[in-house]
């Protein structure tokens, strides 16, 4: 299996960064190796981790690109996922992730689907993983 699939500190100044299209790529690339090679394709469990970060990542970035009935689509979807690997998984938390999406949503249930973020400017808990200074 490749070594490079979860490198937090390369992951984290596009997540940090708000650069949520990037970290949704760089979710995305890993994820579909991992589902073309794992012998349980899209059920192994690091597949579905790096999915409900993904989900994550697009709500976060639907959300400021005025797509709020997207961005809570996505939102639930990682609601379903991420709780599922807590507290960690491969060294990062998922516990502020969930609490910025749990953050979010509530903001995002009874605006209009082309609102602009009702979060400005956006913000979101870093990634946080193991070995990463605080």
């Amino acid at each position: 299996m490749r070594t490079d699939l979860f490198t937090w500190p390369e992951l984290a100044p596009l997540w940090d960064g708000n650069t949520f299209g990037l970290v949704h790529d760089w979710l995305g690339e890993r994820w579909n190796y991992l589902i073309q090679t794992q012998p349980l394709g899209e059920e192994d469990p690091d597949a579905r981790f790096l999915q409900g970060l993904a989900y994550a990542a697009l709500a976060f970035y639907f959300t400021q690109n005025r797509n709020q009935e997207g961005a809570l689509l996505l939102l639930v979807d990682a609601l379903r996922v991420l709780p599922e690997f807590q507290p960690d998984r491969h060294g990062l938390e998922i516990g502020p992730v969930i609490s910025s999406l749990e953050t979010l949503r509530p903001l995002i249930l009874d605006i209009a689907s082309e609102a602009d973020c009702p979060l400005q400017p956006f913000t979101c808990n870093p990634l946080t993983y193991a070995g990463r200074p605080q």
